[in-house]
């Protein structure tokens, strides 16, 4: 009986020892599927939605949707903040003014296994320019042609020299081209990037898994989710509390109380992002110059960005970020009410109007209470302000039908090149804010075909004047990018466009 006892204990402690190991290695294996490795996860908040991964609809100009198709899609080439690099592309030769050669490079393939042809990137191009919904569709107004020399060469002619073909291309997410026209597809689609689609739910979450073929090297996460927390307490608590690793745009007044939590590493960056208030100039009254300028010289500029952006803001000197190729510093609006009513008596509203002012959640840090303090100098002037407070697919259809009086926004000059934001939304052609100005269209034009970099500069120097003076809008503030990053989190690089690719960012 004694013996029994011994060996009943024995048997007893032996089953406890394996039971646990083999539970700790089933515990292991749940994380990652390998013993040892843990399952790298990384997940992201914006303030802003991703409502479409179709790199050719009417959102493709939106940085939600630049910063899902940076990590779906390649382009032929990428900007790495100095120079132009390869992509799918090997290298490419300007054989002469009008005509432009690129090689790709071998064994690329999309993540269904077929491989990356010459095809796809003239088929994608051409999506791009025939479609026509894609915002970005007037930076190819001189386009020609494209044609697929065979499965590797890819030769691309204009009508006019484009100086701006590769800042062009590097926005040119290239999609399967027999899959292109499939209903739905774009809610599941494939490309050749760095992760895979594994659910999408727009405006709410973006579920991506690492794609393993990648050409530059398999990504380190296995998955990565972007989800949009638009409310700017729920996302610093989210990041507080590790519910999610990163996030950026952080407004002025929560950046005191990151700063005290030792989980959270605050990158900041030079940013391409600002905010812009644009006049209906088809509309009355804001098709008269004096009452743009008036409402302009009614705001106290140096104290709305001191007092509600701080150390995150910086008044702005020009229609576009000083980081940004082609910026030129303007002459600054005087805070001058008087002479604001006098502008508006001299265009005959000498007791003021009432108007709309439009703006979208998430449309930038901070963007209700900038919206309040501006209402609030313009009612001093006379002008009522109704505000228009809408989600951001209403808010997007309404902009492009140039239904509105004012529009308050942020924006982000993607490539870091003058013509993507200037030549793309101030030509008549494009027709975004109702404003129309032949000797701006023709320096527009000018300054997107020369490749001389300093007569570049010089004509846009000569765009920024005329906007500006012409006060085709109001420009406040252009917005240091503060990121919000989990100690865990490796290798993040920020982005100044606001749209950073996560292809090397790892959890430790």
């Amino acid at each position: 009986m004694k013996l029994s006892n011994k060996l009943f204990v024995w048997f007893m402690g032996v089953s406890l020892v394996w039971i646990m190991a083999g539970c700790a290695g089933l515990s292991e294996e749940g994380n990652s599927g390998e013993e040892g490795e843990s399952n790298q996860e990384l997940r992201a908040a914006y303030d802003t939605g991703i409502i479409s991964l179709d790199p050719f609809s009417s959102n493709h100009g939106e940085p939600a949707t630049i910063l899902a198709s940076r990590q779906i899609y390649d382009t032929l080439v990428v900007n790495d903040g100095s120079e132009f690099i390869g992509g799918l592309a090997e290298d490419w030769e300007q054989e002469d003014d009008l005509t432009w050669t690129f090689t790709l490079k071998d064994d690329i393939t999309f993540h269904d296994g077929s491989e990356v042809t010459a095809e796809d990137v003239k088929v994608s191009l051409e999506q791009l320019i025939t479609r026509g919904e894609s915002p970005l569709t007037v930076l190819w107004e001189v386009f020609d042609s494209v044609e697929a020399e065979d499965d590797k060469t890819v030769t691309i002619k204009t009508t006019e020299p484009l100086g701006t073909m590769l800042s062009n291309l590097s926005l040119l997410f290239i999609v399967p081209a027999d899959h292109m026209e499939q209903e739905d597809f774009f809610m599941n689609p494939i490309g050749s990037g760095p992760f895979s689609v594994e659910s999408f739910t727009p405006e709410q979450e973006l579920i991506l898994s690492g794609y393993d073929e990648y050409w530059d090297g398999a990504p380190n996460l296995d998955t990565l989710e972007l989800v949009n927390i638009p409310e700017t307490s729920s996302r610093m608590t989210a990041i507080e509390t590790g519910e999610i690793d990163l996030s950026w745009t952080i407004p002025n007044d929560q950046v005191t109380e990151l700063e005290g939590n030792e989980d959270i590493n605050l990158v900041e960056s030079e940013s391409y992002l600002y905010y812009f208030n644009w006049f209906n100039s088809s509309r009355e009254p804001f098709d008269n110059p004096k009452v743009r300028r008036a409402l302009w010289h009614a705001l106290d500029i140096e104290t709305i960005v001191n007092d509600l952006f701080g150390a995150t803001g910086e008044v702005m000197t020009s229609p576009i970020p000083n980081a940004v190729y082609g910026h030129s510093e303007q002459s600054p609006y005087e805070y001058d009410p008087e002479l604001a009513k006098e502008l508006l008596a001299e265009a005959g509203y000498p007791d003021g109007f009432t108007t709309t002012m439009m703006w979208n959640e998430g449309g930038g840090p901070q963007i209700l209470e900038l919206q309040n303090i501006m209402a609030s100098y313009w009612s001093e002037i006379g002008v009522e302000i109704e505000p228009d407070r809408l989600e951001r697919a209403e808010w997007i259809e309404k902009l492009n039908a140039l239904d509105w009086d004012m529009d308050l926004q942020t924006n982000s000059v993607i490539t870091g090149d003058a013509d993507y934001t200037l030549g793309r939304l101030y030509i008549s052609e494009a027709n975004r804010n109702g404003y129309h100005n032949e000797e701006l269209d023709q320096l527009l034009l000018d300054a997107k075909q020369t490749t001389d970099q300093e007569e570049r500069a010089s004509l846009y120097d000569q765009v920024n004047q005329i906007i500006w003076d012409e006060a085709v809008g109001i420009f406040p503030v252009e917005l240091k990018q503060i990121h919000a990053v989990r100690s865990n989190v490796k290798g993040f690089e920020p982005d100044p466009a606001s749209a950073p690719r996560l292809h090397q960012v790892s959890i430790e």
